[in-house]
């Protein structure tokens, strides 16, 4: 035969077991601390009661006059009887200085020698003692009865102790009935707590809630994602080691409300909003995150967990894979578009027009090649001139012309080690699919971009190191001055949300831009639409070693080829 060793209680359970053991010896204590109270009460109480009887007794005119009487019985039994049942007192003796009783209940007793102590009364004093008589053992008084000074009698009025007994049994029966009670209530009680308990830890036991504890908080700085838990006011009541680094906050931020960290107001507002949230985009100072909410409930609203992830990387990449793709198309289109010409030559050849084939072809490869030079003789950075040179022919297919202007004039070589090409392309890509986005549609759709650098125009400026002016400038409908904050933040946009959504690139401009400590401003064209302009410090010692360079007046059209 098998027998299944039973495993340890619940949480709930051990409580239960202790709080009833708790409760059962707290009554049982005090049910025993009353009875022996109760019984020294109850010998206190009838002491004091057969002092009284007797006392009474003794000072009765009635009973001197008949202590002087032959047959003092006669009178005196009835009386002590009558006085018993009164006073509820199970015996009253009255006997003679020699201690021959005159009245006892039982009537064979009288006129035999009184059980107990009598010295003290003979002496004139009143007593009491515990002493067992013909009625068994009993708490008895004894006073003397006196005419003047002399005595004449004795009188002893007594309880006897099991009399005494069965009070205290009665009382503590109810004793016993109002703790049992107690016990009862207290055992619901302790059951409804503890069931409520056990709700609260899954029938866990203390080892498995251990357990739990270790493992949670294991896994919580093992995840490199952030993890953030908001209780039912919105305040943190969790945060990981991943979540303090993304969200670059620092300290102890735990029991703080969300409105209190510091954070963007776009992502402040996704942390406190009811409904959850899937894969929402929003940054920061330096990051892109991508976050997720979800309500915890259990028939009231609990708090919000919350998980973080960084895409920085990724949308920079993504932002140039887009500009790839954007090359690609390009290619193809070109690529179409030379096999036009391709076929116009030979067309001409073969209707023997060899001469104008050759000048049709000289003609397209001088425009393709003048295109390339007057970009890169603008901007030879590059990084920057691929990317104009890319842009130049996206915006060439989208009916749009994309100019450099005069202004233009950067050098290879010009820009620092802090300035990676990689926020550059963030920077101007954005700016000039935001303004052609703005431009295509208008009468003249007309792109212009100016690079340069030049001397800082801020007079508190700690040093005076060249910055950087990128301006993107179009001829769209341009920003109302009541945007001109608000173009900046993520998810703002004038055009119907795409399947990807909108107002991100213009966010992402700001965020690099704010990386290298730089400004970022929007007012309207000179020719109609927005121009946008940044400006980045380039502080690194040898990096400007020219200085700031003249400006080359170049400007094009983007109707050739790229």
């Amino acid at each position: 035969m098998r027998f299944s060793v039973p495993g340890p209680r619940s949480l709930a359970g051990q409580l239960f077991a202790m709080q009833a053991v708790l409760i059962a010896v707290v009554v049982a204590g005090y049910a025993l601390f009353t009875y022996v109270s109760d019984r020294s009460q109850a010998e206190e109480a009838a002491r004091r009661q057969a002092r009284a009887v007797a006392r009474s007794v003794a000072d009765s005119p009635s009973v001197l006059e008949a202590a002087r009487t032959s047959d003092p019985t006669a009178e005196l039994q009835p009386y002590a009887l009558k006085v018993m049942r009164d006073t509820e007192v199970d015996f009253i003796t009255i006997m003679n200085p020699r201690g021959i009783r005159w009245t006892h209940p039982d009537p064979d007793q009288i006129g035999q020698p009184f059980r107990g102590h009598t010295a003290k009364a003979l002496k004139g004093e009143t007593f009491d003692e515990t002493y067992t008589g013909t009625l068994g053992p009993s708490v008895r008084a004894v006073t003397p009865i006196q005419d003047g000074k002399e005595i004449v009698g004795l009188v002893s009025a007594g309880i006897r102790v099991e009399e005494i007994t069965q009070r205290v049994q009665d009382q503590l029966t109810a004793l016993l009935g109002v703790a049992a009670g107690a016990l009862a209530l207290g055992a619901v009680g302790t059951y409804v707590v503890n069931a409520r308990l056990r709700r609260h830890t899954h029938g866990m036991n203390a080892a498995q809630l251990s357990r739990m504890h270790d493992y949670h908080q294991a896994a919580l700085h093992a995840v490199r994602e952030g993890l953030l838990m908001l209780d039912g006011q919105y305040r943190v009541a969790l945060i990981n080691d991943g979540g303090r680094e993304l969200l670059g906050v620092a300290g102890d931020v735990v029991g703080r409300s969300v409105a209190e960290l510091g954070l963007p107001a776009p992502l402040t507002g996704a942390l406190l909003a009811s409904e959850p949230r899937v894969d929402e985009v929003h940054l920061t100072a330096s990051r892109v995150l991508v976050i997720n909410t979800s309500p915890v409930s259990g028939g009231e609203r609990r708090g919000t967990v919350v998980t973080l992830r960084d895409v920085t990387e990724l949308q920079s990449l993504m932002g140039e894979l887009d500009s790839e793709r954007g090359f690609t198309q390009a290619l193809r289109s070109q690529a179409h578009e030379a096999a036009n010409r391709l076929h116009t030559v030979v067309s001409l050849i073969e209707l023997g027009r060899a001469e104008e084939a050759v000048e049709f072809a000289t003609a397209e490869l001088e425009l393709a090649q003048a295109l390339t030079d007057q970009v890169v003789a603008a901007v030879s950075e590059p990084v920057l001139a691929a990317l104009l040179l890319g842009k130049t022919a996206q915006a060439n297919e989208r009916g749009v012309e994309l100019m450099v202007s005069e202004d233009s004039s950067l050098d290879d070589g010009l820009l620092p080690e802090s300035l990676p090409s990689r926020d550059l392309v963030t920077i101007l890509g954005n700016l000039i699919d935001n303004a052609v986005d703005a431009a295509q549609g208008s009468t003249r759709a007309r792109v212009t971009v100016a690079a340069y650098t030049q001397d800082t125009e801020d007079p508190e400026a700690l040093d005076d190191a060249p910055e950087l002016v990128l301006r993107v400038s179009d001829t769209g409908p341009g920003v109302d001055p009541e945007h001109a904050e608000a173009v900046f933040q993520r998810g703002f946009s004038t055009k119907p949300a795409g399947p990807g959504g909108r107002g991100l690139g213009l966010a992402l401009v700001r965020q690099a831009v704010q990386r290298h400590e730089g400004t970022l401003s929007v007012a309207g064209a000179d020719g109609g639409g927005a121009e946008f302009e940044v400006r980045l410090p380039l502080r690194e010692s040898g990096a400007v070693a020219e200085g700031v360079t003249s400006r080359t007046s170049v400007s094009r059209g983007a109707g050739g080829n790229a």
